[in-house]
């Protein structure tokens, strides 16, 4: 049977005047410590609303990491991992494949110049599954005004940062919303992430939103410009960002480059500020502007068979199971596909339309379909064989109309428009003009 603390006290003391003293200290300390807990309990009751998981560390300066001295309850909610399973080891626990290493590093500078940190990155529970947190670590001091720990208030946003995405792609996807919904553009947050990129963004760079995710801003941009905005994010500054005008090249996903004027403006969402970018494509501006002074000549030299035809029309007609009806290509077809021209009836896209660009496509015609008149970038089929066109070029002049097109088909732009019924309530045909005078820039 186990002996009482007064037995013990006892047993240990010289006499009963110091066991009664001892009792009395043993007292005032349990006292001391119920009374810590009662004001830890209340601080914690007190920002319960604000915060999901509380974490302080100790300085760790002989570990890898910052050593756990404490967590709340609201830590092993959030984690998984039990307050024992937690004290003693370093806050990497959480952090796995998709941590961004980028925001690990500016929070280990932050904490080395004695700075508080907010920012947030991908971490992981106990059961290996993922969820953002955000972070607000401040430094705790002693009396003499030197760091002693870390206190960590944590939020899961997993939640609310898909709300966000929702709530900003909803009225990005629409066009009819609103004018803004009518630009290409992304958010980004305060370290450089992409927090959603409308569609008329991700058709200019030719990345999925998933490939975006993964990506900071400054990655899409071309040399010299990856430095500078690298430089404006490690070092953000509002004033850097709101209503200000830009200019530089960003990458394509097929490798090449594209000039953009950018306007920047900020955007304060309910728990976060959020950097708005619009792009206007100067590159595709500029070969628009060429192709318009030299229209006229270019119309008189294809009428005379002095120059080959740059670009050819469409029309297509609706079925009501989804499909299309192909009423004409203009006799161009030939000249810009090297491809035998469809006749007119059903409608197979895949016999001018790359195989990869066939999705981005179908997404393209469902847009005009609702009333929109659209453009959009991508490869043609190209001649059945690559071999075939450049066979014919080298035989002389009779292979001109297929020496530009490459095995993997023609970068084109296809400007396609609605015609409406009478009510104008239901599109009855779409009529577009197929180009590759101001296609794509140039592969790397």
């Amino acid at each position: 049977m186990e002996k009482s603390i007064q037995e013990l006290l006892k047993e240990y003391s010289k006499d009963e005047q110091a066991a009664q003293t001892l009792q009395k200290l043993i007292h005032e300390i349990t006292e001391e410590r119920d009374q810590a807990r009662e004001h830890l309990r209340l601080l914690e009751q007190a920002i319960a609303s604000d915060y999901d998981s509380i974490l302080i560390t100790g300085l760790g300066m002989d570990r890898p990491g910052p050593e756990i001295v404490y967590v709340n309850d609201g830590f092993t909610r959030m984690t998984g991992f039990t307050k024992e399973e937690a004290i003693g080891q370093t806050p990497r626990i959480l952090q796995g494949e998709k941590t961004d290493p980028a925001v690990l590093k500016k929070l280990r500078e932050r904490l080395q110049e004695g700075k508080s940190f907010f920012g947030h990155t991908v971490n992981y529970r106990k059961d290996g599954s993922e969820f953002i947190n955000q972070w607000d670590i401040h430094p705790l001091t002693n009396e003499e005004g030197e760091i002693t720990h870390w206190v960590s208030y944590q939020h899961d946003i997993t939640e609310r940062k898909s709300l966000e995405k929702d709530f900003i792609e909803t009225g990005l996807e629409f066009d009819e919303l609103t004018e803004e919904t009518k630009k290409t553009l992304i958010d980004l947050d305060e370290q450089g992430n992409i927090v959603t990129a409308n569609k008329l963004f991700r058709d200019l760079i030719g990345y999925d939103p998933e490939e975006l995710k993964s990506r900071k801003f400054w990655e899409l941009m071309a040399d010299p410009f990856v430095e500078t905005y690298r430089h404006k994010f490690d070092q953000f500054k509002p004033g850097d960002f709101d209503d200000r005008s830009m200019e530089a090249s960003i990458l394509t996903k097929r490798g090449g480059t594209i000039d953009v004027k950018m306007e920047a403006r900020l955007v304060q969402m309910p728990e976060q500020r959020l950097v708005r970018i619009t792009f206007q494509n100067r590159s595709l501006q500029k070969r628009i502007a060429d192709l318009l002074t030299r229209k006229a000549k270019e119309a008189i030299a294809v009428a005379g068979g002095a120059a080959e035809a740059k670009e050819f029309r469409y029309k297509l007609l609706p079925n009501d199971d989804g499909t299309f009806h192909l009423e004409y290509v203009s006799d161009n077809y030939n000249a810009v596909t090297g491809l035998d021209a469809p006749a007119p009836g059903p409608f197979d896209p895949r016999e001018w339309i790359h195989e990869d660009d066939y999705e981005s496509w179908k997404e393209f015609l469902h847009g005009v379909m609702e009333g929109r008149s659209l453009t959009l970038q991508y490869r043609l089929k190209g001649t059945g064989s690559a071999g075939d066109a450049g066979s014919a070029g080298d035989a002389g002049e009779a292979g001109d109309a297929g020496d530009d097109i490459p095995a993997h088909g023609s970068e084109v732009i296809d400007y396609a428009k609605p015609e409406m019924d009478e009510t104008h309530s239901r599109v009855i045909a779409i009529r577009g003009v197929i180009s590759k005078e101001i296609a794509s820039e140039k592969r790397s």
